[in-house]
């Protein structure tokens, strides 16, 4: 994160409020629109962690002040007119004041990436819960054996799907293969973000 970013903002053309867009750095869910002023930007940057400032109050605020939900700054770039910003952050908790993970829940949450994400989330929060009450706790409780049984019973179910050329069994398949794999790298305490990682490393060294 770079102080430069500053000066490239085109202040007089926001009236000196640069709108900013807070997007969950694993999941891509927009969180939360705000505004920055010169001094909101220049905390933001300094403390690696959103501040704007409140239209309503008149004043620079630090979001999650009052309740600890604070976003820390991943990455942030403007857009290419240079009157809007973009912060990839990680939230502590809720984003929103309702108590709910995004400011824009009715229609976030419809979003199939971030759909995939909050399932994720589901799944490690059922790690350690009772065995009796979901498939998932169960799955756990049976151990990784049993988990990567699974993995290897759908990947191959999702092969024959595909063979015979059957897309609704496919469909099925694939989506049970990919929810025990989600299952498997929880008990591995590795995610899909971790995944990921390796498929942009792979992309970034391989010549188009």
């Amino acid at each position: 994160m770079s102080e430069d970013i500053i000066n490239k903002v085109d202040w007089q053309k926001v009236s000196n409020l640069l709108p900013v867009v807070v997007q969950d750095y694993k999941s891509s869910e927009v969180l939360m629109l705000g505004y920055m002023n010169k001094e909101a930007l220049e905390k933001s940057l300094k403390e690696k962690r959103v501040s704007f400032f409140s239209r309503s109050k008149n004043r620079l605020w630090t979001k999650g002040e009052s309740s600890g939900n604070f976003l820390d700054i991943v990455e942030l770039g403007l857009d290419c007119d240079n009157d809007s910003l973009l912060i990839l952050a990680k939230p502590h908790g809720v984003t929103c004041h309702s108590g709910n993970i995004s400011c824009f829940e009715a229609c976030s949450s419809k979003a199939d990436f971030v759909f995939l994400s909050r399932l994720a989330n589901l799944v490690k929060g059922r790690k350690n819960s009772d065995e009796t009450s979901s498939y998932t706790a169960k799955l756990f409780k049976e151990g990784t054996k049993r988990i990567a049984q699974k993995v290897g019973e759908e990947g191959v179910e999702t092969a024959l799907a595909a063979t015979v050329k059957d897309k609704e069994e496919l469909k099925n398949e694939a989506a049970d293969l990919i929810f025990h794999l989600i299952v498997l790298l929880e008990d591995a305490g590795l995610s899909l973000n971790d995944v990921l990682e390796i498929l942009k490393q792979r992309n970034s060294s391989t010549k188009h």
